[in-house]
């Protein structure tokens, strides 16, 4: 019987990881699959050494409203999703499905929203996050942790290996990256202050709770409140950018966490065939038959036709890829 855990997968994270994880990886029909490829070991490794009777894949929806008010540059400096990534989503929703994964979205909820939401809604469940997005570290507690994919499986993150990371713990985590900024999500920090910086503003003056209501708690010699005190409406925007949402759309606040169905394996063993994953094919528990157009395992490898094959590069990737997992 799998364990009575909810395991939250931080969708598009693992979905633009896989892809930059291999390049130029195709079938025989020159389809790019090489983030569908490196998903589809994800999620056997997961359902391998993390399997669980609820759990849910949780998508973002297009920027959200509320943090657009905030601030309106939230984001803008993220390219569009690259063509080849694009082609891909059908086919990795497909491999989610297969897989027994409940893939949710919301309009102005983003997937880090819904996955705050959640944990918070099961307080009775161990809570695993599956992603490296460090926003979701304000999570972490004694029953949630995170299932960083990294080389061999997944690194646990719990509240010690939080506190180790960053030099803070979960419950100040949203005051570390106010303060810190977010280049990726286009959120300005405190000019000045790194990551040691936020680190001993946290440690001098508390909570920015605090010194955000009570100014005169920063003291104004101190080298650091120097460059605090000008920036305090920076750091308290950011707080509400950065502070994940803890309730659920009405449509996802069942009072039942997400129930997952079992993997088929039958389905996901045609994926694998249609597409020439033939060294996922022999990890499968079922073992399907030999497909009837032969063994393509060096297909699977081949570059765009633009690109001259190189025994070497293609030794390369192989490698990389025995390395992700």
């Amino acid at each position: 019987m799998k364990p009575d855990s909810l395991v939250l997968v931080d969708a598009y994270s693992q979905i633009f990881r896989s892809f930059y994880a291999i390049r130029m990886l195709t079938n025989s029909r020159n389809e790019p699959v090489n983030a569908a490829y490196v998903f589809t070991k994800l999620l056997l490794q997961l359902e391998k050494n993390h399997p669980s009777k609820y759990g849910a894949m949780l998508f973002d929806c297009g920027k959200v409203a509320f943090r657009m008010e905030l601030n309106p540059e939230y984001k803008a400096n993220r390219p569009p999703m690259p063509d080849p990534l694009k082609q891909q989503i059908p086919l990795i929703r497909k491999i989610a499905g297969a897989f027994g994964w409940k893939q949710l979205q919301c309009p102005d909820y983003e997937a880090d929203d819904l996955i705050g939401g959640f944990a918070a809604q099961y307080p009775d469940k161990t809570v695993e996050i599956v992603s490296s997005d460090k926003d979701l570290s304000q999570l972490i507690d004694q029953r949630v942790t995170m299932l960083i994919p990294a080389s061999g499986g997944f690194e646990r993150r719990g509240v010690a290996e939080v506190v180790e990371k960053f030099g803070v713990t979960p419950a100040e985590m949203v005051d570390y990256l106010a303060l810190l900024g977010d280049s990726s999500d286009n959120i300005p920090g405190v000019p000045g202050v790194g990551a040691k910086s936020a680190v001993e503003i946290l440690k001098t003056f508390g909570a920015a709770e605090k010194w955000l209501d009570d100014p005169a708690l920063i003291d104004p010699a101190h080298k650091l409140g120097k460059k605090l005190l000008p920036e305090l409406e920076t750091v308290r925007r950011n707080r509400e950018l950065i502070r994940l949402r803890t309730g659920l759309p009405a449509e996802m606040a069942t009072g039942v966490p997400p129930l997952r169905d079992e993997p088929d394996w039958h389905l996901i063993a045609d994926i694998c065939r249609d597409n020439q994953f033939n060294s996922i094919l022999k990890e499968l528990p079922e073992l399907p038959a030999e497909p009837e157009h032969g063994d393509f395992e060096d297909d699977l490898f081949s570059f765009a036709a633009a690109q001259k094959p190189v025994v070497e590069e293609k030794k390369a990737v192989i490698e990389i890829q025995d390395e992700l997992f």
